[in-house]
């Protein structure tokens, strides 16, 4: 199996393939592989967004953004994306790049990853719960809701 490391400004183009392949795979939109790469070479070159990839060449990918958080002293993380290409899947690439998302995090101080999966994604929301994400929070009877607002 490939290593996984952080991808840099210089990668950007492969990030955004990859992005973009995802969102083709499933009918979402996207802006396309050249505004991608537009926004991922000045995104990538901070320490607010992070993109980990696995393999080389790079077959697969975690998008991780950080941000302050009055709740925790670190800052809290958002897997944004995780994606494997299809024909890879089941290979266990899936839990190598969910695992280093969760060493950078730590690395970091955090204590905390979040992340949003669709309702009908029934395997997302399997892959995740098998590695100990909750939507339900600890103590609580109600499941959490993620609302959004897009203008």
């Amino acid at each position: 199996m490939g290593e996984v490391r952080r991808a840099g400004v210089g990668d950007a183009a492969t990030v955004a393939g990859l992005l973009h392949d995802f969102n083709t795979e499933f009918a979402t939109e996207t802006p396309g592989v050249t505004v991608l790469t537009r926004r991922l070479r000045q995104r990538l070159a901070g320490d607010d967004l992070v993109a980990l990839v696995h393999g080389e060449p790079a077959d697969a990918l975690a998008v991780v953004s950080f941000r302050p958080n009055v709740w925790f002293d670190a800052p809290v993380a958002l897997l944004d994306e995780l994606y494997v290409r299809p024909d890879l899947r089941g290979q266990r690439i899936g839990h190598a790049l969910l695992e280093a998302v969760e060493a950078l995090v730590d690395g970091r101080g955090g204590r905390i990853v979040e992340v949003n999966v669709d309702g009908e994604d029934t395997d997302a929301r399997r892959f995740y719960a098998t590695h100990g994400y909750l939507f339900i929070e600890p103590g609580a009877s109600e499941p959490s809701y993620y609302y959004a607002k897009e203008w």
